[in-house]
């Protein structure tokens, strides 16, 4: 019963009506998604696997959540997860109208990853801006958004920003859609 009461105080059904407009960003997003994972490893090597990202509306609709499982929940998941580069994390983020932004904070325990970053539309994409543990600029945006598909990018710059090199790029497919 207590992690019902915990899930039914986190969940929310839709945008608080103090932030309606400025929810749609990130609120097109909720939903469940399968993903085509491929990472882009230092040495040219690329590693492909699959996931799955499950978006909702939390507290009174005022920020949305998400979880990321990286290769998806069952057998694939079994082993040592940090030596398999598994990842099962969450995302916050928080529509701040002072700064007309939102805040984005990324946690995985499994591979012990914490980011801070800022999220703001551009043109027709999302972009995120954050500095990573070791101090590296990196940029994290969603990009050919439609309502059953999305391209999300994770890049790093160690030139602060002059130039990036991609590292891991994600596939969305809305789960149930066409």
């Amino acid at each position: 019963m207590a992690a019902n009461a915990f899930l039914d105080a986190l969940n929310a059904c839709g945008a608080s009506a103090d932030r309606a407009g400025n929810m749609d960003l990130y609120g097109r997003l909720i939903g469940s998604w399968d993903l085509d994972v491929t990472g882009f490893l230092e040495d040219g090597r690329r590693r492909r696997r699959p996931g799955e990202w499950h978006f909702g509306w939390v507290l009174e609709g005022r920020a949305i959540q998400d979880v990321w499982i990286v290769p998806p929940r069952g057998s694939g998941r079994e082993g040592d997860a940090v030596a398999n580069a598994n990842s099962y994390g969450t995302t916050l983020r928080v529509y701040d109208p002072k700064i007309d932004a939102w805040h984005v904070q990324w946690t995985d325990p499994v591979t012990q990853t914490y980011c801070a970053m800022i999220g703001r539309k551009d043109g027709d994409d999302i972009v995120q801006l954050g500095k990573n543990a070791e101090g590296s600029l990196i940029r994290w945006s969603f990009s050919e958004i439609t309502a059953n598909f999305f391209q999300w990018r994770g890049e790093i710059s160690a030139d602060d920003g002059a130039t990036w090199r991609l590292n891991v790029e994600f596939l969305a497919r809305r789960m149930g859609g066409d």
